[in-house]
């Protein structure tokens, strides 16, 4: 059996619950969120939530049924753990019996924009919120295309429901069981809605390779003048805040395909953060917070007046939005656009040693691509508090089923044949590591994007970086010259060189992982370690 074969999923009819409430409008949602006390309308609209205990994902609890079906496509280890086939059918038996005694919300949607590559889902939810969730996230569909609709993806998800670790082989209660043949996905002892959505993810980057598709963490956005852009990067790195740009029209923010006709979006709508988020700098982002029908996860909001604090960290730096993309002014109506023009690598350096914006080599954009380097922000995951460095494969890792040499031979081939420039974007701080220098002021970061797109950056002077080895532009318009070269930002220039080799040391730790499957040049893209 091949990776592109799926198997039959023991049968169950949509009625799954004690009561089922099938594709309810999300007026009907709301009433009945607020019925079951599931959430508070704040003052302008949105329906605020809580998600208890797990504000973030848990990749560590995630699991992949270890069936003849994918066996041999997965890459196992790391976030790719097994789970043996007889496991996961008795965690599925005994959480339909708990479903059973229980209200269950169904939205039927569908994955992927691209007619030849989407996916319909139906997702069955505890709670009425987590159904306006897959309604916002997902691609909804037209009334006629619910008539006889068939779901190829299913999602269980059952936050009540608890995994028991000793005899289910999991790691704690929470679990996320990823069926991988059969396209089904089993969400247990987390609220945290996010996990629906990345679990789907996951599915398509396993099965889109074999369609000829390369899979990606990025947002894209195209210009007045049908130029396309991808921004690669992992949570907090700013993808969701560059690529909503006025000046630019918004394809997606997070999940999309790359194909042979070009790039297409996989959700219908973004889930963006919202912590401190400004209506100066992110008004669009900022304007859904204002919205009915936009799900805010973990924002505060004064209990009698319903004001929001967008600034509060009370419950978790990783608060969140979910809406539908039209609430994006500028957004795409089709979910689709023609091949890019330029890739844009986005990192959160914590280091504060990294280029703000840099040039890249085709073989450094790969070494890059797989290295997936950034700092992981507080509260995206479970027990992360501070920024910290992290290593993610195709700024994706726990997303990403297949080896990561799969989908960079794919970026490598359409880089080639598309002639696509490669940019790297720092995000993070500068003048000294967090704690101690600042982070990137965002008008600056937007002007360096603005300039790499609109190729005002091809013909200005570079300089390379002597361990970084990228090249670094001399000036930018908008952006004052000191601020390109993150050496002169430092105080102490020594204490710079030491960070630089220190980070440039872990990069090539890191890669030792992946040298037997890439090319002599992309092995050589990376940092230099000196002494």
């Amino acid at each position: 059996m091949t990776a592109s074969q799926s198997v039959a999923p023991a049968p169950f009819t949509t009625q799954l619950g004690r009561r089922t409430f099938a594709n309810l409008s999300v007026a009907e949602l709301y009433e009945e969120a607020i019925r079951r006390g599931e959430g508070l309308v704040a003052a302008d609209g949105p329906l605020v939530v809580r998600t208890g205990k797990h504000t973030g994902r848990s990749p560590k609890d995630k699991f992949i049924v270890d069936e003849p079906g994918s066996h041999d496509g997965v890459w196992w280890g790391g976030f790719n753990q097994p789970i043996s086939q007889d496991r996961y059918e008795a965690v599925r038996a005994r959480m339909l019996e708990h479903l059973a005694q229980r209200d269950v919300f169904v939205q039927d949607c569908f994955v992927g924009a691209h007619p030849d590559h989407r996916r319909s889902v139906r997702a069955y939810t505890e709670t009425a919120w987590a159904s306006i969730f897959c309604g916002n996230l997902f691609i909804r569909p037209a009334a006629a295309d619910l008539v006889g609709f068939e779901p190829k993806f299913t999602i269980i998800d059952a936050p009540s429901f608890k995994a028991d670790p000793e005899r289910d082989g999991t790691r704690t209660e929470t679990a996320i069981l990823v069926h991988l043949s059969r396209q089904e996905i089993l969400i247990c002892g987390t609220e945290y809605a996010g996990e629906m959505k990345k679990g789907a993810f996951g599915i398509m980057n396993f099965r889109l390779p074999d369609e000829g598709v390369l899979p990606m963490h990025s947002s894209v956005n195209v210009g007045a003048d049908g130029d396309v852009a991808i921004f690669f990067g992992l949570s907090g790195t700013g993808k969701t805040t560059l690529s909503a740009d006025p000046e630019r029209t918004l394809i997606g923010d997070d999940e999309h395909g790359w194909g042979p006709d070009g790039v297409f979006n996989f959700e219908g709508g973004c889930y963006a953060k919202t912590i401190r988020l400004s209506h100066i700098y992110e008004p669009d982002i900022y304007s859904t917070t204002r919205r009915f029908g936009t799900i805010l996860e973990n924002v505060a909001l004064d209990p009698k007046t319903r004001e929001l604090d967008l600034d509060s960290d009370l419950f978790t730096e990783n608060t969140r939005g979910a809406f539908p993309l039209h609430f994006i002014s500028n957004s795409s109506d089709v979910g689709r656009a023609g091949h890019p023009t330029n890739v844009v690598l986005l990192t959160a350096d914590a280091f504060g040693v990294m280029p703000p914006v840099a040039r890249l080599t085709r073989d450094q954009a790969l070494y890059h691509f797989i290295s997936g380097y950034t700092a992981k922000l507080a509260g995206t995951e479970v027990g992360v508090v501070e920024p910290s460095a992290t290593f993610s494969t195709c700024f994706g890792a726990p997303f990403m089923p297949r080896h990561p040499g799969v989908y960079a031979a794919m970026l490598g081939d359409l880089l080639d044949r598309h002639g696509v420039r490669a940019w790297l974007v720092n995000t993070g701080w500068t003048g000294g590591p967090h704690g101690t220098g600042e982070r990137i002021n965002i008008t600056h970061t937007r002007n360096m994007v603005r300039a790499a797109l609109g190729g005002r950056l091809d013909k200005v002077a570079t300089v390379t970086d002597p361990i970084f080895g990228v090249e670094i532009p001399t000036s930018c318009p908008g952006v004052p010259a000191e601020v390109l070269q993150p050496r002169g930002t430092w105080a102490d220039a020594d204490a710079y060189d030491r960070q630089a080799a220190r980070l440039a040391g872990m990069f090539r730790e890191n890669f030792k992982r992946f040298e037997e499957g890439v090319s002599e040049g992309v092995r050589n893209a990376g940092p230099i370690v000196r002494g």
